[in-house]
């Protein structure tokens, strides 16, 4: 397994790498020198699970914030910067836990080694971050188009320049919105690379698409035993991207914890508005920090035969509903009281179980 064995890193006070739990990243998108509303942001993201948070930093004003935003949030915080070192070196002197760079596009080795000395000066990695949108001219030109093989080898390239400048504590992230582009470039790279990987499908889209295109790459990739570190790339709310991230993780049995809630699709035998019930029912298992299963399901049919696996679950009927506990019917009640019941047993669960 690649993420066994790939460099222990230290972000803050996370760890990844040397087949430590991968951990979740989010980015903001606020403007980072406005600081309240940044905090606000990341607070919000903490609470849904976020491990690790990215800002932007594009000019002083922002390098400048870092300090001041790390003073009010409890996970560890990484600068990205592009194209002015002087904006790296400012947010690592500022309390960055990790800053994100192309070492392509930020000058003269120089400029990179100062980089790296900073970095080393506070104790905090770098991560190397390519695109391919960002490949350079002599890349494109030697493979005729954006390939895995091109996304790699600008990434290796960028690698060892950190390397040459006398610096090892680095992570690599290599993104592509073409799917299967992304996952043959970290199926390349892998057994290369010594460094954890970030892991995401970049420009993914909105909510909807970009949670699917997520799901296949990444699913396809962390299945590989690929990826410390992973990020849902949404247009919208980037609370939806740990919301997502997790869902991810957990599928794949890369972490536990929390209600996993499932639902059947409707048919013709539902006689309850199982759609509204099934939406309910799952914010309201958010707040639940119970590693069970609940099962919504629309009629006695699949109801505690088919969810039988289910620890906790309801079975509509006409206007009526079942609960269920480990695909045995505790109770009957009517279709309004289904939620608070539901709730009710959620609230005894451990006490009882």
């Amino acid at each position: 397994m690649y993420r066994d064995n790939t460099k222990v890193i230290k972000i803050g006070d996370r760890v990844i790498g040397g087949g430590n739990p991968v951990l979740i990243q989010s980015m903001t998108n606020t403007k980072t020198e406005d600081v309240a509303a940044t905090v606000e942001q990341i607070k919000a993201l903490t609470e849904k699970g976020c491990d690790i948070v990215r800002c932007t930093v594009q000019n002083e004003e922002a390098a400048k914030a870092i300090s001041k935003i790390k003073e009010q949030i409890s996970i560890p915080l990484v600068a990205d910067i592009h194209f002015d070192h002087k904006m790296a070196i400012m947010a690592i002197e500022n309390g960055a836990d990790k800053i994100r760079i192309n070492p392509g596009n930020i000058g003269s080795k120089d400029n990179v080694r100062q980089v790296a000395d900073a970095a080393r000066d506070r104790g905090i990695p770098i991560r190397v971050g390519v695109n391919s949108g960002s490949l350079e001219k002599s890349i494109l030109s030697k493979y005729g188009r954006v390939t895995a093989d091109g996304i790699v080898e600008s990434a290796m390239d960028k690698i060892r320049m950190i390397e040459d400048a006398g610096y090892d504590n680095i992570v690599v992230s290599i993104k592509s919105s073409d799917v299967m582009m992304c996952v043959k470039a970290h199926e390349k790279i892998a057994p290369l690379c010594p460094y954890p990987l970030h892991v995401g499908i970049t420009e993914s889209g909105t909510v909807h698409s970009g949670n699917i295109k997520s799901a296949v790459g990444l699913g396809i990739i962390l299945n590989s035993g690929i990826g410390d570190t992973i990020r849902v790339s949404l247009t919208g709310d980037p609370v939806e991207e740990v919301v997502s991230a997790k869902l991810i993780l957990k599928t794949l049995g890369l972490r536990s914890g929390g209600i996993d809630v499932v639902s059947c699709p409707t048919c013709g035998r539902t006689n309850i508005d199982l759609i509204t019930l099934a939406n309910e029912v799952e914010k309201l298992a958010a707040g639940y920090d119970l590693n069970i299963k609940v099962a919504v399901m629309g009629c006695v049919v699949n109801g505690p035969g088919e969810a039988a696996e289910a620890d906790l679950g309801v079975a509509g009927g006409i206007g009526e509903g079942l609960i269920f506990k480990k695909g045995k019917i505790v109770k009957k009640v009517p279709e309004d009281m289904l939620l608070g019941e539901l709730k009710r047993e959620l609230d005894g669960w451990q006490e009882v179980f």
